[in-house]
C-alpha cells in the first residue's frame, strides 16, 4: 500500500501531466488547424495567448477556493471541468469557437495548480517537500510531451480532433478515481482558515521575497510558454518534419530532459536547503546563470542535432532551477495562504506568459523563431538576478 503522502503526488502527477497535455495538444496540430479552420499566425498565438489570459483572470479566485474549500475536491472537480471543455473544443467548427473554447478551457484549469501544490505541502514537510514537488512537476512535464506527440501522431493519421477527445476521456476516468482515492489534508497538518481576503492578500504583497520569487517566475514563464506554443512549428518549418515527429520533437527536446532535471532538482534543493536558509535560491541562481547562454545557439545556424542539444541542456538546468521555486515559496508563506500565494504567481505567470506568445507571433516575420528564442536568455539572466536578490538574508 502506498502511503498516503506518495499517493497524493502520484495521482496529482497524472492529473498534472493530463493538464498541461490538454493545453498544449493543440501546437502540435497547428498546420491542420491553418488548412481547416484558416488560422493566421495571430490567431495561432491566440490559441495560447487566450488560454493563458482566462487561466490569469481566475486564478485569484482559484487560490482562494483552495485555501477554503477542501483541496482534493478542488483538484477533482477541476480535472473533470477541464477535460470536458477539451472534448468541447473538439467539436470546434469556427476560429471564433476554436478560441472561446481556450477561453474557458483556463477558467478550468486554473483552479487545479494552487489547491494540488498546497496539497502536496499539506502532506510533505520541509524535508521531503522538493522532492515531492518535483515529481508533481516531472508530470507536467510529461503531459507536455505525451500531448504533442499524441497529438501530432493522432492529428496526421486522423484529424486533429481525435486527440482532444481521446484526452478528455482519459481526464472524465481519472477524476472520477480522485474523487474515490485521493486523500484530503491530514488533520495535524490541515491549515488553520486564513484571513479574509483583502488582509491576505496585503499580508502577501508585503513579502519582499515572496515578490521577487513572483518576479522572476514571470521571466521565466514568458520563455517556458514561447518556447510550448512555438517550439513544434520552428522544427516543422526548420527542419521539414512530420506534424508527429515535430509535436514529439518540439515539445520533448524541452521536456524529457526537463523531467530529468525536475528529479535532480527536488532532491538538490532539499539538500541545499538543510545547508543554508537561502540554499534553494543560490542553487536557482547558478543554473539560470548557466542555462541562458545554450539559447544563444539560434544565432549559429546550427542543424537540427546542435539545436537540439543546445535546448536539452537548457532545459535540464532550467528544470533544477524551477525545482527549487515552489519549495521556496511554501517557505515565505504562512502554510494556511499557500494555495492563494500560488495563484498570484499563476495569475502573473500567464498574463506575462500569454503576452510574451502573443508578441513571438507579432515577430515572427521579422525576427523569426530562431531569433526570438535566442533573445529569450536576456530574460533568463534576468530571472537569476531576481532570485539572488530574493534570499532570506535580502529579505
Amino acid at each position: 500500500m502506498i502511503p498516503a503522502p506518495w499517493r497524493v503526488v502520484l495521482l496529482l502527477a497524472c492529473a498534472a501531466a493530463l493538464n498541461y497535455a490538454d493545453r498544449t495538444s493543440l501546437s502540435a496540430v497547428f498546420p491542420l488547424l491553418q488548412a481547416e479552420l484558416h488560422l493566421s499566425d495571430l490567431q495561432l498565438a491566440g490559441i495560447g495567448t487566450l488560454f493563458l489570459w482566462s487561466y490569469a483572470a481566475g486564478s485569484v479566485g482559484a487560490g482562494f477556493l483552495a485555501d477554503r474549500l477542501p483541496r482534493h475536491r478542488v483538484v477533482a472537480w477541476s480535472l473533470l471541468a477541464w477535460s470536458l471543455v477539451t472534448i468541447l473544443t473538439g467539436l470546434a467548427r469556427t476560429a471564433e469557437e476554436l478560441l472561446a473554447t481556450r477561453v474557458v478551457l483556463g477558467l478550468a484549469e486554473c483552479l487545479y495548480l494552487p489547491a494540488a501544490v498546497a496539497l502536496i505541502a499539506d502532506h510533505h514537510p520541509a524535508a521531503s517537500r522538493g522532492r515531492a514537488l518535483a515529481l508533481h512537476l516531472c508530470g507536467l512535464n510529461a503531459g507536455l510531451v505525451g500531448g504533442g506527440a499524441l497529438a501530432g501522431y493522432l492529428g496526421e493519421e486522423y484529424g486533429w480532433r481525435i486527440g482532444l477527445f481521446f484526452l478528455g476521456g482519459v481526464g472524465i476516468v481519472l477524476s472520477g478515481v480522485c474523487l474515490l482515492a485521493l486523500p484530503g489534508s491530514p488533520r495535524s497538518e490541515a491549515p488553520a482558515p486564513p484571513a479574509p481576503v483583502g488582509p491576505q492578500l496585503r499580508g502577501l504583497l508585503r513579502r519582499r521575497g515572496y515578490l521577487l520569487l513572483a518576479m522572476q517566475s514571470m521571466l521565466i514563464s514568458v520563455s517556458t510558454w514561447m518556447f510550448f506554443n512555438w517550439m513544434p512549428l520552428y522544427f516543422r518549418e526548420s527542419f521539414g518534419l512530420s506534424l508527429a515527429l515535430a509535436g514529439f520533437s518540439g515539445t520533448a527536446v524541452l521536456q524529457l530532459s526537463a523531467v530529468g532535471g525536475a528529479l535532480a532538482g527536488g532532491t538538490l534543493s532539499d539538500r541545499a536547503a538543510q545547508r543554508a536558509a537561502d540554499g534553494r535560491l543560490r542553487l536557482m541562481t547558478i543554473c539560470y546563470l548557466l542555462c541562458a547562454p545554450c539559447l544563444l545557439v539560434f544565432l549559429s545556424g546550427g542543424g537540427m542535432a546542435v539545436i537540439s542539444a543546445a535546448v536539452v541542456l537548457f532545459s535540464f538546468l532550467r528544470a533544477v532551477a524551477t525545482a527549487n521555486e515552489t519549495p521556496a515559496m511554501c517557505e515565505f508563506v504562512d502554510p494556511r495562504d499557500r494555495a492563494t500565494a500560488q495563484s498570484l504567481m499563476n495569475m502573473l505567470n500567464t498574463l506575462a506568459g500569454g503576452a510574451g506568445v502573443f508578441v513571438a507571433g507579432y515577430l515572427k516575420a521579422d525576427w523569426g523563431l530562431s531569433g526570438i528564442f535566442a533573445g529569450v536568455a536576456v530574460l533568463v539572466f534576468a530571472a537569476a538576478g531576481l532570485a539572488w536578490q530574493a534570499r532570506p538574508s535580502q529579505t
